[in-house]
């Protein structure tokens, strides 16, 4: 009994795992739809393209892409029509504008003020260790701390 409730499970899961191809008379075709695939980001796993995922929603595109090859559209005409229709989050790699310039340049303003906080907290901490390493100082501190304030 538990092994035909194993197989049954293993059955049932190699659906969720369907890969979906599709053919085209003529290899240029071919070759744009692979890489329209390839550059279309899935809008609901954010870090797949549509060629990598499985949800419905890339099931959708990548039959909109397949389709739109067979009418005869042109690969700039169909990234046209997906980013007039998603945005420039549907480029797996958005192009360089004012709308999408934060996502580039993000990365690098954290990096510079990740680097100037770690500067500046070595120096303050070396300023600290300066003072505290000072023979005279640390006398008078000690002295403090064992006889107490005299004036």
């Amino acid at each position: 009994m538990k092994r035909l409730f194993i197989i049954f499970l293993l059955m049932l899961s190699g659906n969720g795992f369907a890969v979906d191809y599709r053919q085209f008379s003529n290899p240029e075709q071919q070759e744009i739809y692979e890489s329209l695939t390839s550059e279309l980001r899935c809008l609901v796993c954010q870090n797949q393209t549509i060629a990598d995922s499985n949800a419905e929603l890339a099931a959708d595109l990548r039959r909109q892409v397949y389709e739109m090859i067979e009418q005869g559209k042109t690969r700039q005409e169909i990234l046209g029509f997906m980013t007039e229709r998603y945005g420039d989050f549907v480029l797996y790699k958005p192009p360089f504008k004012a709308k999408t310039g934060i996502l580039w340049i993000a990365p690098a303003i954290f990096l510079l003020t990740g680097l100037i906080a770690v500067f500046l907290f070595v120096r303050q901490k070396k300023k600290l260790s300066g003072i505290e390493s000072s023979p005279e100082k640390q006398e008078k501190i000690r002295s403090l701390l064992e006889n107490g304030d005299q004036s």
